[in-house]
This record gives structure tokens, sequence and C-alpha cells, in this order.
């Protein structure tokens, strides 16, 4: 039977300082394509040095308790535009200023300029080193078709839908060159589903299931409000009803769903019963360390609306804006709390009544 609570991670994890030089959103110069911050090194030194922070991060990942573990992006500068720059079709020399995110903010974004066309393996080195320096179940991330129509602009295609489906096509193609690899899970990112339900049930399912066909891990979407960024706001849309609704009739195995910052409803589970979630219980933007009894109590809460055999405990969204010492320890928290909610459903007078002493 499968256990409750299986730990996991959405995708990234802070970069150590002596890769990366991280600039705060809020900072002048840093755009939606993270030039605002840059690699310490170049060349040979640089590819040594993501090794070494693949390797740390693993152990940081593992030491905390984390049961399907991912690289932490730590090659990536951006988890979108790592992946769109290689594919053809994308020019990030001449971009264009567009609103993104349902108008929640201008952006300096790459142009559609020409067909999308998958030009070959772009993971699949990183995702073989990964499996080579773990043991665990490992997860590796692409960014979805709709999130990508949303942070890109369009000069070739004339409609959102149709090139959707072209960038769904080339990300199928990445996925299937991953899969051939075993990984446990493969997770597409879509943040900005919570901003479009309508773009959702119009065709970003459609698309989303084209990403995933064929494939023989388990597929997994990831869906959030985006980074919290210092001075933009961040509406938190109501449109969980109508995009877990539309996401229980996807092929898609689970669902990775904030749940933690904007405090949503569990009940709204009920929605998405056949699907495996990975339920946020993790404030990714907050550096204040959860406590591991309100996490437990966060989890026990869903285990009323979902099964709790198909319900994982991760972090609302990636980590990568944190600092090192922070994402350890909220990852520590994580895991002492699905430890504490196991033991509760298992006993639940335990949960009911607190310990008995005779």
């Amino acid at each position: 039977m499968p256990e409750p609570f299986i730990t996991t991670v959405v995708g990234s994890m802070p970069k150590p300082p002596w890769l990366y030089h991280q600039k705060p959103l809020d900072s002048k110069g840093f755009d939606h394509h993270y030039t605002g911050s840059d690699w310490a090194l170049t060349g040979d030194p640089l590819r040594d040095a993501q090794d070494d922070a693949v390797r740390l991060s693993v152990y940081d990942q593992e030491t905390a308790g984390v049961r399907i573990i991912s690289d932490g992006e730590q090659r990536r500068k951006s988890y979108l535009t790592h992946i769109t720059s290689q594919l053809d079709g994308f020019d990030y020399e001449n971009r264009a200023e567009k609103w993104i995110r349902d108008g929640r903010r201008l952006a300096q974004v790459g142009r559609c300029t020409g067909p999308v066309v998958w030009l070959g393996p772009m993971l699949v080195d990183d995702l073989r080193f990964l499996l080579t320096n773990t043991t665990s179940p490992v997860k590796v991330t692409l960014p979805g078709p709709m999130t990508v129509v949303d942070s890109t602009y369009d000069d070739y295609y004339g409609s959102e839908q149709e090139l959707a489906m072209a960038v769904a096509d080339a990300i199928n193609k990445e996925a299937k060159a991953l899969d051939a690899l075993g990984p446990a899970v493969i997770q597409f990112d879509e943040p900005v589903f919570s901003r479009y339900p309508e773009k959702v049930a119009d065709w970003g399912i459609e698309a989303l299931d084209r990403c995933a066909d064929g494939l023989r891990a388990q597929t997994a979407v990831h869906v959030c409000y985006s980074y919290t960024i210092p001075g933009v706001e961040r509406p938190i849309k109501p449109s969980y009803p109508q995009i877990l609704a539309e996401l229980e009739k996807s092929t898609i195995d689970q669902l990775a769903l904030e749940f933690q910052a904007p405090q949503l409803d569990p009940a709204l589970l009920e929605l998405c019963p056949s699907k495996t979630v990975i339920f946020g219980c993790i404030d990714n933007a907050n550096s204040e360390i959860e406590d591991s009894q309100a996490i437990a109590q966060r989890l026990l809460a869903a285990a009323e609306h979902h099964d709790p055999e198909k319900l994982q405990a991760a972090p609302d969204c990636g980590l990568v804006l944190l600092s090192q010492a922070t994402a350890r320890a909220k990852l520590s928290a994580l895991f002492r709390g699905t430890q504490i909610a196991r033991d509760r459903l298992a006993d639940p007078r335990g949960r009911a009544h607190g310990p008995h002493h005779d």
C-alpha cells in the first residue's frame, strides 16, 4: 500500500553563493529572465561547480527527509527560459515588452519568431548525472505550454492555442527523451493555470495532456500563484474550483498545488479525487520556519477530503529564493510534520486526546 504524506519538492532549491550571484526579485536590473543574476564562474569551472551544487542539493534534500528529490535546478537561471531558449523558434536577443500573469506585471520576454521545434535533448545529461548521484526516486521538471505562451511574445502563430500546441509537441519530445532514463516523475510547471481558468478549460488541459502523451513515468503538473515579489500585488484569484475540476479530467497523475501561503480550503481536494495531490504546506516566500505540528494539522485536514495515500507533502513552490539554511530548515520541518501526521492518522485517539498515561 502507498504510504501517506510522502515528502517531495516542487523542483528548485537555493543555489550556493559560490555558484550564483542571486539578486532579489525587486532589485534594479532584474527581469523575468533573471538577467540581474549571473553565474559566479564560466567554462569548465562552472560545469564542475554545477555538478558539486547538484550533489549538495541531493544531500540537503535527502538529509532533510525528502523522499522524491530533484537536482534543485542548479544548472538553470530560470525554470522556463533554460528550456525555451534551447527550442528553435524563440528569439531572446530581441525581446518584447508584455504584460504577463493576467496583468500582474510588465516584463521583457522572448519572442516567438518561427515554428517551435525541439532540436534535441536539453536535460538528458542533467538527469543522467542526478541518477548516478542518488538512489532516491527523482523528479525532473519542464515548463508547461500555457506558462510558456504567457511568458513569451507571439510574432508568428497569431493564436495562443496554436503556439501552445507547438510548444507541447516540443516539450513532449524532451519528456520522452527523459523518460527513457527512468525518472519517477516528470513534472510540467503551469503556474499561470491559476490566473487563466477559462483558458485552462478551453485549451490548457489539451496542451498539458499532449506534453504527457506516451510517458511511462508518473506525470505531474505544478500550479501556484507565482513568486511573491516585493511591491507587486499577488492577488489570489479564486480559480481552484474551476481548474481542479478540469485537471480531474486530464491524463496527469499528480497535481502539485500551492495551499499554504494563500491558506486555501483543503475541501477543494474533493474536486480531484482520482489524482495524487502534492499538497503545498511550506511557504516559499516567507523565511519563518513552519511549525511541524501545524504542518501535521494541515495534512490531516487535507486527509479529511482526499485519500491520504494519494497525498504527498511539499513546499508551495520552488525554494530557490530562500537561503540554503532556511530551505534546509523548512524541509526538515516538513518531514517532522509528515511523521506526526502519519502517526496521528494511524492512531486517531492520539490526535483527539493526546497521549494517555496509565
